[in-house]
């Protein structure tokens, strides 16, 4: 009797699995100045979705982050316009308060399209405890809502430390550690070993070799959630550096498609 093929020798020989869909939780969409981005509006993402097998994209309008009276406005419309391909992130930005309560208000308006928040607090240099994002952080932990946060290690803004603190304050906010507290990988499986609702996530992770074996290894494969930052980065790429990590094919699984699938959980039929 022959031996059942391993995901990789599968993924190798058809490119995209049936029986394991991916789901991306870290996107972004549309151009950016500065930024040479040639698959960033939405239909030759899915083009390059479609290539790869990815199910589904949670994503934030590069706008949205820097402009969210504009750039939220591009989620809903963008998702609305592909609600089989895409849900989104509300972008947070509390150089603008007045604006976060108002999106933080209109949440429950756009449960169809909206997942949770996005905080992009290094490029802001206000850090992820300023009570200026208190009603975001409020509303996540009441609604058990994921919150992707881009992290950086040794950052004074969203480090590891600032993490643990919220992670103590909002107990039920679903904490996604966008590149996992990036070079500070130890500090960040320690935090999702030490919190329930911490995640590590892989932006910008498996290009250092040995990163998400470490994350496998010491706080299982449960915490970890697959994402590219689409279309910075490549699906296959990611998908393959995932499958030549030293870690079984149930780990791939809950990191490519289960534990998204927990944690969006009916957000995921809207």
């Amino acid at each position: 009797m022959a031996e059942k093929e391993t995901l990789r020798e599968r993924f190798f020989r058809c490119g995209k699995l049936d029986d394991c869909p991916v789901y991306d939780l870290h996107g972004h969409m549309g151009p950016l100045e500065g930024a040479c981005l040639p698959r960033c509006n939405p239909e030759d993402m899915i083009a390059a979705m479609d290539r790869a097998g990815v199910r589904l994209t949670v994503f934030c309008h590069h706008d949205a982050l820097f402009a969210p009276d504009i750039g939220n406005a591009i989620n809903l419309a963008e998702v609305r316009r592909f609600p089989d391909r895409f849900r989104a992130y509300c972008g947070i930005n509390p150089n603008y308060p007045d604006q976060v309560a108002r999106d933080v208000e209109m949440f429950d308006d756009n449960r169809d399209a909206y997942v949770g928040f996005k905080f992009l607090a290094d490029y802001f240099q206000i850090p992820i405890t300023d009570e200026r994002s208190a009603p975001a952080w409020e509303k996540a932990n009441t609604d058990h809502l994921p919150v992707l946060l881009h992290t950086w290690g040794g950052s004074s803004y969203d480090g590891p430390q600032l993490v643990r603190t919220c992670a103590e304050r909002y107990p039920d906010a679903q904490i996604l550690m966008g590149h996992s507290c990036h070079g500070a990988w130890k500090e960040a499986a320690q935090l999702a070993v030490d919190f329930a609702n911490v995640y590590l996530e892989l932006t910008a992770v498996l290009d250092d070799r040995g990163a998400v074996d470490l994350f496998v290894r010491e706080a299982g494969s449960e915490k970890v959630i697959f994402g590219t930052d689409t279309p910075w980065f490549n699906h296959h790429y990611y998908i393959g550096a995932l499958l030549g990590a030293e870690m079984n094919d149930d780990d791939r699984r809950n990191i490519l498609y289960r534990n998204a699938q927990r944690i969006l959980g009916d957000m995921l039929e809207m």
